[in-house]
């Protein structure tokens, strides 16, 4: 186990189960990942961190499970994808894909490009929207450079060799999309 795992583990342990989880390192060794998947799911930075905040807050109302936790990266990503999920629910998802493709534009660029480079980006936002369900949330969870396949497989309830089949299927059809 990596010292990081090592390190988590730690919070998780029975003698820290009495006391408050220590929310400060959970806070600093999780939220950027966090902030990543929800945002990924939700295309709005505000509504990314409002989920982020949910997390630590559902973390710290159930401090008293922690202690059947062994790995918190995907307990606590899973939570993060489930309430992005549920948020997601309530608003269309193209309503936001223009707003968020501009967002990921570089502002160094020229206005003409900045154009061009946000339709590219629109294109390939509808393109993953359009992926079946399963290979679209194996997707997103896998641009989480910090996710590997079996903490997928963790977060989404399937194996290991099902994550990877998803991945494959999703990359094919999302390239296939993309050439048409």
């Amino acid at each position: 186990m990596d010292a990081i795992g090592e390190h988590s583990l730690q919070w998780f342990a029975a003698e820290r189960v009495e006391a408050e989880p220590d929310l400060p390192a959970l806070v600093r060794d999780y939220s950027g990942i966090l902030y990543r998947v929800a945002l990924a799911l939700l295309h709005n930075s505000s509504e990314a961190e409002d989920v982020v905040q949910d997390v630590f807050l559902r973390v710290v109302q159930h401090s008293q499970k922690l202690g059947d936790i062994l790995e918190p990266k995907p307990w606590l990503v899973r939570i993060t994808w489930n309430l992005a999920m549920d948020r997601r629910r309530r608003v269309r998802p193209d309503q936001l894909d223009d707003l968020f493709a501009e967002e990921l534009v570089s502002a160094d660029l020229p206005a003409d490009q900045a154009l061009d480079e946000a339709g590219r980006i629109r294109q390939v936002l509808g393109a993953i929207e359009r992926l079946p369900k399963r290979e679209r949330q194996a997707l997103l969870l896998s641009a989480m450079d910090e996710l590997s396949a079996a903490e997928i497989a963790a977060v989404l309830g399937r194996s290991e060799s099902s994550v990877r089949s998803l991945l494959f299927r999703a990359r094919t059809h999302l390239r296939q999309r993309l050439e048409d």
